[in-house]
């Protein structure tokens, strides 16, 4: 097969990779890191600016049309530099609903999705041996004239919850598994989203909480559980605010019969093909995050030397580097078969997405890992930046069940058949 990109995706390439270079440099990163919501905001309006973030959603509602291909090539750029924007969980709920979705969703979110506007984000796992695909979160009609519905439940880990207007949840009802927008109550700017009920001041509020420290800001908003009522103050759901392996800023979702909206029919597949979505992206930002690395090992070891010469020069740690660049191709041709199964025969994508979620998890994992280690003590000194690269890519590694978790389903693939051995 030939994966060589497009013109299209390449200059989708280009532009990422010029937006990515200028605007998530090393001291750029760092202070983001220490915002209050560790989001670049001004780099996430850039995106928008630039139609970055529309060029996987349909030219009718403002993107480019280009589809996840042109998602995969975005989250790769956005990889190489570990840029703090949730491009990932925003653009899969997008795409998600573009699949799924009524037209009237569409209209209202996916333009507003484009410009910037408006983010989504997708709660996907819950705690225990979980399997996405099969979200213990309960679904049921609330009997109004709209077809409303209430969930409840508890999703774990819920990736960049701060400034997203709405949630992309997984859930079961007795029809089956499907997929329910949940209202937060507000969008980027802090005014009321269409769909919620969000105070105007909600941003200014933000603010003030921010200036007084996490802590204020979580006691504020606290149930007096523990939780908290996260980016809005939409009925029935709470926050449970965590920090997780790649820095990012989570959120454990707490449902207590939250008004929800359906995106297509539960039982019809949509929980199913948004998690090979989702799968296929953490891929190809593991891809970036993995090549990134590899090219500050490169840098370092060809200007450090000892016994007199650049250590690059040492087999051993040729060795070393050229493991990591095997693995990087096979990443590589794993994701865009992959990619090609989503957009050519989604009915049997099922086998290819997990080949690539595992060389993502594993592959990519080594790696992070092999970089490291080569960089010797400064590759544990956070003001170096492949710590970076390191805890990103184990963040991914666990994402959706990790590389355990895969493997046992490529096993029962095998066992019944679906997957040639």
């Amino acid at each position: 097969m030939d994966f060589t990109l497009g013109e299209e995706l390449e200059a989708v390439r280009d532009l990422a990779r010029e937006v990515f270079t200028d605007r998530a440099a090393i001291e750029r990163v760092r202070a983001v890191e220490g915002s209050p919501d560790r989001i670049d905001e001004d780099l996430w309006t850039e995106l928008a600016k630039t139609g970055l973030l529309g060029v996987a959603l349909p030219e009718e509602y403002g993107g480019a049309g280009l589809g996840p291909a042109a998602l995969c090539v975005l989250l790769e750029e956005q990889g190489r530099r570990v840029a703090p924007v949730p491009v990932w969980p925003a653009l899969v709920g997008a795409l998600a609903v573009a699949a799924h979705g009524t037209a009237e969703q569409c209209r209202d979110l996916l333009p507003r999705v484009v410009d910037g506007s408006v983010r989504l984000t997708v709660a996907l796992e819950e705690f225990g041996p979980h399997e996405p695909r099969a979200p213990e979160c309960t679904a049921r009609p609330d009997g109004s004239a709209d077809g409303g519905w209430r969930l409840t439940g508890v999703k774990a880990v819920v990736p960049s919850p701060s400034g997203a207007a709405h949630v992309l949840v997984s859930a079961t009802a007795e029809t089956g598994t499907g997929l329910f927008l949940v209202a937060t109550g507000t969008d980027r700017t802090g005014h009321a989203d269409r769909t919620g009920h969000a105070d105007r001041t909600d941003r200014a509020d933000r603010a003030d909480r921010a200036a007084e420290g996490p802590e204020a800001d979580r006691a504020d908003r606290s149930d007096g559980a523990g939780r908290t009522g996260g980016p809005g103050r939409a009925d029935g759901v709470a926050w449970e605010r965590v920090e997780t392996t790649s820095r990012d800023l989570a959120g454990n979702l707490v449902l207590t019969g939250a008004a929800a909206q359906a995106v297509g029919l539960p039982g019809a597949g949509a929980v199913e093909r948004t998690v090979e979505l989702a799968s296929v992206a953490l891929a190809a930002l593991q891809l970036g995050v993995a090549e990134g690395a590899l090219r500050l090992a490169a840098g370092h070891l060809a200007a450090r030397e000892q016994f007199g010469r650049p250590l690059a020069t040492f087999q051993a740690v040729q060795h070393q580097l050229a493991d990591c660049y095997i693995e990087l191709d096979a990443m590589r041709v794993c994701l865009w078969r992959a990619v090609c199964a989503i957009g050519e025969e989604p009915e049997e994508a099922a086998v290819p997405v997990a080949v690539a979620e595992w060389w993502a998890a594993e592959a990519g994992l080594n790696v992070v890992h092999r970089v490291q280690h080569v960089h010797g003590g400064i590759g544990v000194d956070v003001d170096y930046p492949v710590h970076r690269h390191f805890l990103w890519g184990r963040q991914i590694a666990g994402t959706l069940g990790g590389a355990s978790a895969v493997l046992a389903r490529l096993g029962d693939a095998l066992a019944d058949g679906r997957a040639a051995s």
